[in-house]
């Protein structure tokens, strides 16, 4: 296997990428040839995200993709060497919706809890399709001016956008962006080149789309006016097939018990959140399922012989251990020690960091303890995992002294 052998790190993306797709494409092949499909123009068959080859209306070859009735050109877009999203029959659902609302002219509305894949979604929608998707996080501080100049620069470019979170962006202005949108997208239906928008001469490129994604059910979010939801079709996105994600990713990195070790994953935060105390901080979501899994393909890469099931458990220990309260250490402990019997916990090397860790306690009149060794290690872990981190603990717990601690001694090493 490739994935296996010693790769550079933009060749272990394309890797991943492929394998991701790859497994899709086999699941897909399969499940025609288990429900007996022959027809072309059967549902299954339809219902899939497909790629042709052939002459547009002035004569030129063209790639089109397809998806049931929807018919959408290529965009030949370089998005560069990034991974690709493990697809599940909710993707599925979610691209068939967003891909019918490009047919008949509408924008794409995922809703759903958090974590559950909604702008993830539609970022890798565009994706397979080569658009470039500008994603945007919305406030209540944006105004129809804001969104106005938005506006044109996506017509103009024929770009996507996704407006995530767009129910917190004020009622007033939410009413704006509707005629916003209809005279967009009213423009776009009837093939108008150039139109005149809010005060500027604008092109219209017919690819142009914008999607929103909605969290509904939290504090200081607004309902959508009507004449706005109208121009949007709405997917729900509940909760994600965890265990099959944690499958085709661990197979895309390498491991062959991809299957067994992703339900030993799942099975273990489904414990974790049953049996723990109950904390703001605490996350047994796709977030944290993202993070072990990358936790373990890191392992993985560093150390290829080692039995996957030590990997997947220090990948567990590695993203989880850190942020739990003292009394939940015994219990998740017990957890793990039933799923993983008679694996045993696997010796971790920091090279000199320990040492470098002790002078710069040294230089600063702090007591290295052990205790206050294990916290820094285990910042060390999670910011190898994770882009941001919150250090959460009293007044006096050695928060800061934790990361200005590894932060010097990291900078010593490199140097």
């Amino acid at each position: 296997m490739l994935v296996r052998q010693p790769l550079s790190k933009l060749a272990k993306i394309s890797v991943n990428a492929l394998i991701v797709i790859d497994v899709h494409a086999k699941d897909v092949v399969a499940n025609l040839v288990a429900l007996n499909i022959s027809e072309k123009a059967s549902f299954e068959w339809v219902s899939q995200l497909r790629y042709y080859w052939y002459k547009d209306e002035h004569d030129i070859d063209q790639m089109w993709c397809k998806c049931v009735a929807t018919v959408f050109p290529y965009g030949y877009e370089y998005l560069g060497n990034t991974g690709r999203l493990v697809i599940t029959p909710l993707t599925d659902k979610c691209y068939m919706t967003l891909m019918g609302a490009l047919q008949l002219n509408l924008g794409g509305a995922p809703a759903g809890p958090a974590g559950t894949g909604k702008t993830e979604s539609t970022k890798d929608l565009a994706k397979a399709l080569a658009k470039q998707c500008v994603v945007f996080n919305c406030s209540d501080d944006m105004d129809h001016l804001m969104v106005a100049k938005f506006f044109k620069g996506l017509a103009a470019s024929g770009a996507w956008c996704c407006f995530d979170e767009f129910n917190r962006i004020n009622i007033e202005v939410l009413s704006v962006i509707a005629q916003f949108l209809l005279q967009l997208f009213g423009a776009k239906a009837r093939l108008e080149p150039e139109i005149v928008f809010e005060g500027s001469h604008i092109k219209m490129k017919p690819t142009f789309c914008v999607f929103i994604t909605m969290n509904p059910g939290y504090a200081g979010r607004n309902e959508l006016p009507d004449n706005l939801k109208a121009l949007f079709r709405p997917v729900a996105m509940m909760v994600p097939d965890y265990a099959l994600i944690g499958e085709i990713m661990l197979y895309s990195f390498g491991y062959l018990k991809g299957r067994m070790l992703a339900k030993k994953m799942v099975t273990t935060f489904k414990l974790a959140s049953e049996q723990l105390s109950s904390q703001d901080h605490y996350d047994y979501g796709m977030r944290a399922v993202r993070s072990v899994i990358n936790a373990a393909g890191l392992l993985k890469n560093d150390f290829p012989d080692t039995d996957e099931e030590q990997l997947l458990l220090r990948a567990l220990r590695d993203v989880n251990v850190p942020k739990f309260l003292i009394d939940d250490l015994p219990l998740f402990e017990n957890i793990i020690k039933d799923l993983f019997p008679g694996v045993d916990k696997p010796e971790q090397s920091y090279g000199n960091l320990t040492e470098q860790l002790k002078s710069v306690c040294k230089k600063n009149n702090l007591q290295f303890t052990d205790n206050f060794e294990l916290k820094i290690i285990q910042l060390y872990d999670t910011i190898q995992v994770r882009h941001g981190l919150m250090i959460v603990g009293p007044t006096g717990g050695a928060k800061t002294c934790n990361y200005k601690t590894l932060q010097q001694a990291m900078s010593e090493l490199k140097g």
